[in-house]
């Protein structure tokens, strides 16, 4: 029985630090296996895990995945072991480790993970995954947020609340800071009185955003750290010049084209009159529905989403022959806004099965004919596309590629990712810095910015520093701007000096995490010897600050009288 569960989080301008802790006592006369099993959004590093079975601490220990993997028994090596953490769905990976524990005995288990939140559609989400399975006598989640930039608004959102549950969720916040605390009594939790059932099954979320004057960002600084966020808002949008490359491979018939077709007529309509588009459909044949672009109006609105309606699913995938189709529309375009963005979006379920099939080779050509001009975003529906291929050719063209799940509501995944990429307001934004007083500088510039987005830049500061300043170019639809700031190093320490919750070096760990995350996405789109200098990066820095990321693993050991060691890997989305 799980008498205690207790979700801790601490977020600290965008950082989040959550701990999740246990306690199972085992009321049978003889040993049981206690599951301790979590769900933690995909984005976020596991750093700590740990069980105690009657006063006796077993740790976990994050290693490299290699000397990990040879610290492994025999047994394992012969596949009887499945890993300690799997991908569940779009949003999250479940961690799940069982021991067997005597009868009357407790046991404590506490995993840890960090990530920083990403803004996304003008708001931050915090997702937190309540399944205890069971009614449980202590449960609590506890939200600390701390913005010093001030909050704007804040929400929480679940999927199985009552109006009995409500009463056990509260919410106190001032300018800076939120305490949301969520503690159902056991008859709170009851999904009736008669039963022992339990109606806590679902997300909890929460969702906020900050407030925003300075013009040139906000920048945060502690122990010599320092982060700058640069989230412009009620800037004039780019005219877009959109292509629409969609699969209508046989593998596409039935429910996964009927939801293609749902999710492009309302794109269709949130498209603006002065953007230009054009669709591309292609099974072993690639067909253009039009020779050039045409602008959005009404009438070619409507007349594209009377194309939509016809689509029909048959034949191979030529992947090749329809992108570069797409390049060349583009090539040959005329009359478009001078200022303007161009962007490919791919939309397939599978490999390629006609034209060019050599994945290496589709890559670089098509990297060749796009030659850095226009961003392509490659969409993978469900599991039997190579999202390694897509991801790769993405990042390769200033794009990103995300995974479209077969469930209900793949229409809303669809339009939701045209939504975070329809509204551009800035283009080549360079986040300058004092060459000589940074080391260890993240991605500092950026080839597009999305309204609703945010871009996040890191780095430390030399001791000698007192006043950093900062310098922002970038092209916006109406001219070249350059921005300016300047913040005292000494001042801006003072913030989270005296704010309890606020761990020490946060700052420093936010810095790990995203030079993690962008040295791996970098890995991606590179040549293979690039890829093993940026790879062993990566690895010096997921070790030094215990992350479990790709390339490395966390060693469970269990008591002596059972399977001794598990593992725990990051799963990544490519497999």
């Amino acid at each position: 029985e799980i008498y205690s569960l207790h979700v801790d989080c601490k977020v600290t301008s965008r950082f989040a630090h959550t701990v999740i802790t246990s306690r199972i006592v085992n009321q049978a006369n003889e040993s049981r296996e206690a599951t301790f099993e979590v769900e933690l959004p995909k984005t976020a590093f596991i750093t700590n895990f740990s069980m105690s079975i009657d006063g006796e601490v077993y740790p976990g220990i994050i290693k490299e995945k290699a000397a990990a993997q040879n610290e492994y028994d025999t047994a394992v090596s012969q596949g009887q072991s499945a890993g300690l953490v799997k991908i569940t769905d779009r949003k999250l990976e479940q961690f799940h480790v069982s021991v067997s524990i005597a009868a009357a005995s407790k046991v404590t288990f506490e995993l840890t993970y960090e990530e920083l939140l990403k803004r996304q559609l003008g708001k931050y989400e915090l997702l937190i995954k309540v399944r205890p399975k069971q009614l449980v006598k202590h449960f609590q989640i506890d939200v600390h947020i701390f913005e010093p930039q001030g909050i704007r608004f804040l929400e929480t959102d679940s999927t199985f609340m009552t109006n009995e549950l409500t009463e056990a969720l509260t919410k106190v916040q001032n300018e800076t800071k939120a305490h949301i605390l969520f503690k159902p009594t056991v008859d709170q939790q009851k999904k009736n009185s008669e039963l022992d059932e339990t109606l806590l099954n679902g997300d909890f979320v929460v969702r906020y955003d900050v407030k925003r004057e300075a013009t040139a960002g906000d920048i945060q600084i502690v122990n010599g750290y320092f982060v700058h966020y640069f989230a412009p808002q009620e800037m004039p949008v780019f005219p877009k010049n959109i292509i629409f490359v969609i699969d209508r491979s046989g593998s596409m018939a039935g429910r996964k084209i009927d939801q293609t077709m749902d999710a492009l007529l309302k794109i269709l309509q949130d498209l603006r009159p002065e953007d230009h588009f054009n669709f591309i459909t292609f099974n072993n044949k690639v067909m253009e529905w039009k020779s050039s672009l045409l602008p959005a109006t009404e009438e070619n609105v409507a007349s594209a989403a009377a194309l939509v309606q016809t689509l029909t699913a048959r034949g191979g995938t030529d992947i090749s022959g329809a992108l570069l189709a797409a390049v060349g529309v583009l090539e040959k375009a005329e009359g478009l806004p001078e200022r303007s963005v161009s962007m490919i979006v791919l939309l397939t379920d599978g490999q390629p099965t006609s034209g060019e099939r050599n994945v290496e080779v589709i890559q670089e050509n098509i990297q060749k004919a796009i030659n850095g001009k226009y961003a392509l975003f490659c969409l993978g529906f469900g599991f039997d596309v190579s999202y390694k291929f897509l991801e790769k050719m993405a990042l390769s063209n200033g794009g990103i590629a995300r995974r479209i799940y077969e469930n209900a509501d793949a229409a809303l995944q669809l339009q939701g990712f045209y939504q975070e990429v329809a509204t551009p307001i800035l283009m080549q934004i360079e986040m300058q810095y004092p060459e000589n007083s940074i080391q260890g500088l993240t991605k500092n510039d950026f080839k597009l910015f999305f309204e609703g987005s945010e871009i996040i830049v890191s780095g430390k500061i030399s001791n000698e520093l007192d006043l950093l300043p900062v310098e922002i170019k970038a092209q916006s639809h109406t001219s070249d701007l350059t921005l300016k700031e300047e913040a005292n190093v000494k001042e801006k320490e003072q913030v989270f000096q005296n704010q309890k919750y606020v761990f020490g070096n946060f700052i420093e760990r936010l810095w790990a995490y995203l030079t993690i995350q962008q040295l791996l996405e970098k890995a991606i789109s590179v040549e293979e010897e690039d890829q093993k200098a940026l790879e062993a990066q990566a690895l010096d820095l997921s070790l030094r600050y215990s992350f479990v990321t790709p390339l490395t693993s966390m060693v469970v050991t269990k008591p002596s009288d059972q399977q001794q060691k598990e593992l725990a890997n990051k799963p990544t989305e490519a497999g």
